[in-house]
């Protein structure tokens, strides 16, 4: 087969392929330009779903008529000054983007700078010049993208509805407009404004979180990070695990102010809320990552949303410690959600009423002390000290021997003593010393018998099994002998906690790392040990428990990333009687 240099305009639409993937790249390389030429206001408007049209105009720098012609040329570049390729402290280099562009669109791209007399104007299609003259345009830039994959349309037919390219889009913006908060955005669909920020005041990591608060709903349950080891550094906030997710769309990670999706960082963001929320479930976060140049090559993915840093492990690590220490140091809070949601349910419209009669009152006020939940050393029956002493205050009563009621100087606080309970018992036993938890040998060795499938599998764990204080070993082809079991655990159900166990090994021993498989066993374990909703608590257990929940930054949380209280303070309660 005869070798031969390919025409430019299909080498252009080979690197199109690259670089513009959907309307929504489109507008990344165009805004990220805008960037780099120190626009303080960047306009969007997009219409089609960006395949109709993308206009993006900014008030940077602008370029003079001879810069044009050379900005559509492929590997024309002003953001490399030397030729070291790690030392790049803009967005790119790459000097695809515009020429790429302009091969599969009608391409128009109008600019001056703020000291030129007259702007300029070239016009392409399909990557070939139509027009080349002087434009009546203010100082900056301005490219006009229409008829997206026109000349592509087997690239046009893979793209998604509009309303869902929009949406990428308006993930595209978020996330440039969220690590530039000095400058403003403006994003329209259509004549319809989607979201517009301004430039904020200050600079640094305050006017960041000021940026990301002002564009995450969410923001509210969020906690600051800051942590600098040498050139290193790592800001911004992060969320509290009880307002997590069910999906990542909400974790936004930047180097050098670039947006990234890395893996790497990703990962670190998991094991950073390993022991906090379930594999299932995503953390909202914007954390900025500042490092040297030459530390991070930005240029190993094409849309260079994927980074390679020099220390991998430094980076990893530096990420895992900044977001623990922002959350212990946070102590425990209640989720603004949450409390809006409970807010919101009270002041729904009632029902109407099927007879004059009152209902009987849900709330029961609780019985005297019914076994032994807690650590006698935290139950104290004497009267309890002032309200404002206490973060989520002193119980009154049970809602259905399930939720305790509460009460602080300035509000209400609902408890779901299962959930806490059971975070408790699993901070207990993951701060076990010298790396086991406290095991308490049976009397008597209690046989346990199971199905021959989850009998291997406990078995064959028995080893990490042992290091949580649970140690049995095989008794025949269907049952397991159990010699002790977690000293925090009390007297479970052994058949029940081992059937338990023998499910989880076998939902995740095969994707998980062992540190992983031991997180859920030992959350399970947690679930068995704990107070079961429906059971009768006196005052001083749940005063006791309240008491023991300050005193974990963790229990926020249950063990499955839901939140285990609400608070409602006053002023949400005047408002909801009509009293504000």
């Amino acid at each position: 087969m005869t070798i031969r240099r390919l025409p430019s305009h299909l080498v252009d639409r080979i690197a199109a392929g690259e670089v513009v993937e959907r309307p929504a790249s489109v507008v990344k390389e165009l805004v990220e330009n805008s960037l780099d030429a120190g626009a303080r206001r960047i306009e969007i408007a997009v219409s089609g779903g960006g395949v109709g049209s993308i206009l993006v105009s900014d008030d940077g720098c602008g370029m003079a008529p001879a810069d044009l012609r050379l900005a559509i040329q492929r590997h024309a570049t002003s953001k490399l000054p030397g030729e070291d390729l790690l030392q790049i402290a803009s967005f790119g280099f790459r000097g695809e983007a515009l020429p790429s562009i302009a091969s599969v669109s009608r391409f128009t791209l109008e600019s001056r700078t703020a000291a030129g007399t007259e702007g300029w104007r070239l016009v392409l299609d399909g990557g070939v010049p139509l027009s080349d003259g002087p434009a009546a345009v203010p100082p900056g830039t301005r490219i006009r993208v229409d008829d997206l994959f026109a000349r592509v349309p087997a690239r046009r037919k893979f793209l998604k509805a509009d309303r869902t390219e929009v949406a990428a889009i308006v993930d595209c913006v978020r996330r440039l407009a969220m690590a530039h908060p000095e400058v403003g955005f403006v994003l329209t669909h259509e004549g319809r404004r989607l979201f517009a920020v301004s430039a904020e005041p200050g600079s640094g990591l305050a006017a960041l979180s000021q940026r990301v608060l002002a564009l995450l709903p969410e923001g509210g349950d969020m906690v600051p990070v800051d942590l600098q080891r040498g050139a290193l550094r790592i800001g911004g906030l992060a969320g509290l695990p009880a307002a997590s997710r069910g999906i990542s769309d909400h974790q936004f990670l930047f180097v050098n102010g670039r947006p990234v999706k890395d893996r790497l960082l990703v990962g670190a963001l998991r094991g950073a809320y390993a022991d906090r929320l379930p594999r299932d479930r995503h953390a909202v976060v914007a954390l900025f990552l500042d490092v040297p140049p030459e530390f991070v090559d930005v240029n190993v993915h094409p849309a260079k949303t994927e980074v390679r840093f020099q220390d991998a492990a430094l980076v990893r690590g530096m990420l895992i410690s900044a977001v623990r220490a922002a959350l212990d140091t946070a102590g425990i809070r209640p989720v603004l959600q949450a409390s809006a949601a409970l807010a919101q349910a009270f002041s729904s419209p009632a029902a109407p009423a099927t007879s004059h009669a009152l209902a009987e009152p849900s709330l029961a006020y609780a019985a005297a002390p019914s076994g032994r939940a807690f650590a006698a050393d935290h139950i104290n029956d004497a009267p309890v000290n002032p309200l404002r002493h206490y973060p989520l205050g002193v119980a009154r009563g049970q809602v259905a021997n399930t939720y305790i009621v509460a009460e602080t100087d300035d509000a209400l606080v609902l408890v779901d003593q299962h959930a806490a309970h059971e975070r408790l018992v699993l901070e207990a036993m993951q701060s076990r010393p010298a790396g086991r938890t406290a095991a308490q040998a049976l009397l008597i060795p209690q046989v346990v018998e199971l199905a021959a499938d989850a009998c291997q599998r406990l078995t064959a764990a028995a080893a990490a099994l042992a290091e949580l204080g649970l140690e049995l070993e095989p008794f025949g082809d269907g049952a397991v002998m159990v010699r002790s079991v977690p000293a925090i655990l009390g007297s479970p159900d052994l058949p029940a906690l081992l059937a338990d166990l023998a499910d989880d090994l076998a939902a995740h021993e095969a994707p998980l790392a062992l540190s992983e498989r031991l997180q859920h066993v030992a959350a399970t374990m947690a679930c068995h040990g704990s107070v079961r909703a429906g059971r009768a608590l006196g005052l001083a257990e749940m005063n006791a428990l309240l008491r023991q929940m300050e005193q974990v930054p963790a229990s926020g949380t249950c063990n499955h990333g839901r939140p285990t209280f609400i608070r409602l303070g006053k002023a949400e309660l005047e408002k909801l009687f009509g009293r504000s």
